[in-house]
């Protein structure tokens, strides 16, 4: 099949990305690893020692960043459908993260530890259609804000990816009912062209 000249367009533009020749070059998975690093440079998620849950986590980019934050005293646990080559310090379960048998080995994997900061970067793959994505990464939000609101410990927090569309404000505001504070952020690694943002909320109410 011949590529359309959009996804020509879309590849002449990830090579050429900074930050994807950077990620080549520094050894990490993805260029979304710069993302989280920039979110983490402000607002200091990532503690030595925390337990952190990287939902949709593959190619491991996020996972990266936060195992080596975290340090031998924390613990990365990845979750996601697709297989994740081995990383250094991260636990990998393959699954759903909303079936009860992948929350059941999650559990029997954190022996009693509580999850510190839920991350989550997952899109879905897109048809081009906005209404039809826009819902589609929505839904995706939406599973990761509950994930987050039935385990994160008291205190702790959530970052999600989020595009900016219909049902965002509302999504802002359920996010509100389980955090003292939400805040959005837009990091540079994320293209100035993209609708996508992230929200970060702080101090989970109990």
């Amino acid at each position: 099949m011949k590529p359309s000249k959009t996804s020509k367009q879309w590849m002449k533009e990830h090579v050429n990305d900074p930050f994807v020749q950077l990620a080549q070059k520094e050894g990490y998975r993805s260029r979304a690893a710069y993302k989280l690093m920039e979110i983490d440079e402000r607002d200091h998620l990532l503690k030595p020692g925390m337990v952190v849950v990287d939902l949709g986590a593959t190619p491991g980019g996020w996972s990266q960043v936060a195992a080596s934050k975290v340090g031998q005293g924390g613990r990365v646990i990845a979750l996601d459908l697709l297989p994740l080559q081995p990383l250094a310090r991260v636990e990998f379960i393959q699954g759903d993260f909303r079936e009860d048998s992948v929350l059941a080995q999650l559990e029997a994997t954190l022996k009693g530890q509580q999850i510190g900061l839920v991350i989550s970067d997952m899109a879905p793959n897109i048809s081009g259609v906005d209404i039809s994505d826009q819902a589609r990464a929505m839904y995706l939000a939406e599973l990761a804000l509950e994930f987050a609101a039935q385990h994160l410990k008291p205190g702790g927090a959530f970052l999600v990816k989020v595009f900016q569309g219909t049902g965002f404000e509302e999504y802002m505001k359920t996010m509100r009912n389980h955090f003292a504070r939400v805040v959005s952020r837009k990091p540079k690694a994320s293209r100035d062209r993209s609708s996508e943002v992230y929200l970060l909320g702080l101090e989970k109410r109990e």
